[in-house]
């Protein structure tokens, strides 16, 4: 059986493609025949994804950001689609997908994965902007809500069946009229994430520094003498004195092996954002082993249960506090056990099995 799948633009194979991008791998394992159609695919990232036996329709859009800054050239690729639909206009015609896992490209499909408005993400990350760049937010804010709508007004009429990827982002999806048919989770590759030593050195808090980061809050525990590791993309948004803090290394890029014996290691992985649809880091972090603190909201929010795998704050202040209270005082080893029982839900089977029992005829919500 023959599917083609729709996916954002693909620079690696992480990040908001993994759900695209797993499905496919393990529908091809199952016998099916399937296809990617992406705006643009990375030479590195087209070439892993053909030697799962993936096909790849790629459409490769012109584009001026760099490959190596994949947000703003996710962001370029959102805009041609809202404004001229350029992207949509170079598939076939005719195309029939059965899955759209993409904001930035669109055809009649039968089902269409909600990640989440990029116009919500913009105005929750836009606080913690640089200056220049929250001014140039605020002037374009009316437009990029005006287009963010239209899209998914499009989409709306392009499709049959609203899947979300978290309870929270269905919510954001209602405002636009949307019925949300299912939730499913993104998937968790347990057979890479897994605790790597029975013997945590715990010596240190993990944490991610990109662009839904709360770096106010980082500086401020770091600043308490909590020592913190960070990985990341370094992007024009940290703030340079937060590179120069002494309790605070920044690793930058990481290979995934080495990032599980971080997450493996760590104390406990700290998490504080902006915008978090879902949050794949605190659920690697569990299958590792190791507890997050974050908030108590958003996506994050659905799967971290207070005390048990994980601690949850209300507010910045309450989450500074547990974060040196942690760091002096420790926590019951058996929270480490949990994190890994609680992982299980999330594993990339159960999710695939979840997408076969809808694609399978006849098809009910």
């Amino acid at each position: 059986m023959s599917l083609q799948i729709i996916c954002d633009i693909i620079t690696s194979l992480e990040g908001s493609v993994r759900p695209a991008i797993y499905l496919a791998e393990d529908l091809i394992k199952m016998g099916y025949d399937i296809t990617i159609i992406s705006p643009l695919i990375s030479p590195e990232a087209e070439e892993e994804i053909n030697k799962s036996g993936i096909k790849t329709i790629n459409l490769n859009i012109r584009h001026f950001s760099s490959i190596s800054n994949p947000s703003i050239l996710w962001l370029e690729t959102w805009a041609y689609e809202a404004i001229f639909r350029a992207n949509s206009k170079r598939i076939k015609k005719n195309t029939q997908a059965i899955i759209n896992f993409s904001h930035v490209i669109f055809a009649p499909a039968t089902f269409w994965y909600l990640q989440g408005p990029p116009s919500t993400a913009l105005n929750d990350i836009s606080s913690q902007l640089p200056r220049r760049l929250r001014l140039a937010y605020y002037v374009t804010k009316p437009l990029i809500e005006h287009l963010d709508r239209k899209i998914i007004e499009r989409a709306k009429k392009l499709t049959t069946w609203f899947i979300a990827n978290s309870k929270f982002c269905a919510s954001m999806y209602t405002k636009y009229g949307i019925k949300v048919h299912d939730i499913i989770y993104p998937p968790l590759d347990r057979k890479t994430f897994h605790p790597t030593t029975k013997r945590p050195t715990e010596d240190y808090v993990l944490t991610y520094f990109g662009k839904e980061t709360k770096f106010t809050v980082i500086k401020k525990i770091a600043d308490m003498g909590v020592k913190i590791k960070a990985f990341g993309s370094k992007t024009s948004i940290i703030d340079k004195s937060l590179l120069k803090n002494p309790n605070i290394e920044f690793l930058g890029r990481i290979p995934t092996a080495e990032l599980v014996d971080m997450y493996s290691n760590a104390l406990y992985t700290l998490f504080p954002f902006t915008h978090e649809p879902f949050g794949y880091i605190p659920l690697e972090s569990m299958a590792c082993g190791t507890p997050t603190l974050t908030y108590n909201m958003q996506g994050p929010g659905e799967y971290i249960i207070d005390d048990e795998n994980g601690w949850l704050a209300k507010d910045d202040e309450s989450l500074v506090q547990k974060a040196i209270e942690l760091w002096r005082n420790g926590y019951p080893k058996e929270i480490r056990e949990r994190c890994v029982e609680n992982a299980k839900k999330f594993d990339r089977e159960i999710y695939s099995k979840k997408w076969l029992s809808l694609l399978k005829p006849p098809i009910t919500i």
